[in-house]
């Protein structure tokens, strides 16, 4: 990518192929564009959250989300996750309570947390902050990795599906990866997933909408441990 989008030197090296290609730098043009004017979620030094938490070779699990929360201050660049310093409403059990903040604490989230209480018995991540999983080797991508404020797919056209497409194109090939997708959006990407070393769950999105048709008692993140088990790799706390 080009130094406006400050991906990060190691996945620059994993992703060299597509970095060098026209889609990339028209991609890069884009993004910056949008920046430019302003009204764009995540923070522009958030947008590579995700890589900077997680090397190319240290990813054991993909979780894949659609494009960036909407509401101001919300997106933090890594799937699913948000910021507890900016939370507003108050999180079952969290330890210190998260009483004062500026977003509203994502549905999507309290239901994927309450899946892994019901998986595990406890949560380590129930204050929505998602970098500890992300330190241990789960990428939290965006098929979407940018939005405007308020507005979802608003960036749809800006060519991120490139990007995406060409990031678990590479994952697929280095194997015993979990690919999550929860969702049409995320399952529209399984047919790159093509390496049988890897293993894929899908299940219904963790959205309140359609979190009751599948996604509530998928197991998903014990399946995912399983798996990282049997290939001898750490499990995750999740």
């Amino acid at each position: 990518m080009e130094n406006n989008l400050k991906l990060p030197e190691e996945w620059n090296y994993f992703l060299q192929d597509f970095i060098a290609t026209k889609s990339a730098k028209e991609l890069s043009l884009r993004v910056a564009a949008e920046y430019a004017k302003g009204n764009v979620a995540p923070r522009r030094d958030l947008l590579f959250s995700a890589f900077n938490h997680c090397g190319p070779r240290d990813v054991k699990v993909v979780i894949l989300g659609q494009d960036p929360y909407i509401g101001e201050n919300q997106a933090t660049g890594m799937a699913f996750s948000v910021n507890p310093a900016l939370v507003k409403t108050p999180v079952a059990g969290a330890t210190p309570p998260l009483q004062r903040g500026l977003v509203k604490f994502p549905p999507s989230l309290k239901n994927i947390i309450a899946e892994i209480k019901y998986e595990y018995g406890s949560c380590s991540v129930q204050d929505g902050d998602l970098t500890p999983w992300a330190k241990q080797g789960v990428l939290l991508l965006n098929t979407c990795l940018t939005t405007k404020i308020g507005q979802s797919l608003a960036h749809i056209h800006l060519g991120w599906d490139i990007f995406t497409r060409a990031v678990l194109t590479k994952l697929n090939d280095m194997g015993n990866i979990v690919f999550i997708l929860w969702g049409a959006n995320a399952k529209s990407y399984s047919n790159l997933i093509t390496n049988k070393d890897n293993l894929i769950l899908s299940s219904a999105h963790p959205s309140p909408l359609s979190a009751s048709n599948g996604f509530f008692g998928n197991n998903h993140f014990i399946l995912c441990n399983e798996f990282l088990e049997s290939r001898n790799l750490t499990p995750i706390i999740w």
